[in-house]
């Protein structure tokens, strides 16, 4: 199997459990670390697919590499090669593919339940997860739909949550947290925390039961990382088909 790439923007925003879960699973991949001034690799036919991870920016501002990424991912839909966005990453694919990003009415930090649109999740993505379920959220900014996709999950601060587009999969969400993670976050992004918004918990209630939580959450990882990864050797296995 090809390796995935993956892309990091922000040092301390990573791969974190999808790291983990693609080593379990015995799938190579390769960290292309941006923040460290990598160029962005412009092939898409050396890869199974691509993942982009979060960061501390927007994807409105004028960043030197973002056009690249931009290109990338449209390059890579136009191939049908599978992409998975998180937080920044899904906000990336979003607007790569027709979509727009905008500012929410206020950030949405820590701990809250999502819920399933079950009726557009005709293709099973999310397959073997519960209605309501809690993932962790550090965001200032939203997606809308791209063009022909669907939208998966919702919570009660950010309506559009996720969507899927072909074996593409934009998540506002971050399932890819560790203890280590999150604590890194409070400390660096910590003044967040005190803006003004019904959707940010403190740091005290984002670390209660860190460790359970961290364990439910991937759990739902484990899932959702999955099914992607099942539409990713689907398509390897076809192309070796031919």
């Amino acid at each position: 199997m090809k390796r995935i790439r993956i892309f990091r923007h922000i040092a301390c925003e990573g791969p974190g459990y999808l790291g983990d879960f693609l080593d379990r699973q015995q799938v190579p991949w390769e960290l292309i670390c941006v923040d460290a001034d990598r160029p962005v690799p412009a092939r898409v036919d050396d890869v199974s697919g691509l993942v982009f991870m979060g960061a501390a920016v927007s994807v409105n501002d004028p960043l030197p590499w973002l056009e690249a990424e931009l290109r990338l991912i449209r390059r890579a839909h136009e191939a049908g090669l599978p992409m998975m966005g998180i937080c920044f990453g899904g906000q990336l694919i979003s607007k790569a593919l027709g979509g727009q990003v905008t500012r929410g009415e206020g950030m949405e930090i820590g701990w809250y339940p999502l819920y399933r649109l079950a009726s557009h999740d005709q293709e099973g993505w999310l397959e073997g997860l519960p209605v309501e379920f809690e993932t962790f959220h550090w965001h200032a900014d939203t997606f809308s739909m791209p063009p022909g996709s669907q939208p998966l999950l919702m919570s009660e601060c950010y309506r559009n949550q996720g969507f899927v587009l072909g074996d593409h999969l934009g998540m506002q969400f971050h399932l890819e947290m560790t203890e280590e993670m999150v604590e890194a976050w409070i400390m660096r992004y910590g003044s967040d925390l005190k803006l003004d918004s019904c959707c940010i918990q403190s740091a005290k209630t984002i670390k209660e039961d860190l460790k359970g939580r961290i364990a439910r959450l991937h759990r739902i990882s484990d899932v959702i990382y999955g099914n992607w990864l099942k539409r990713v050797r689907q398509r390897e296995a076809e192309l070796a088909k031919r």
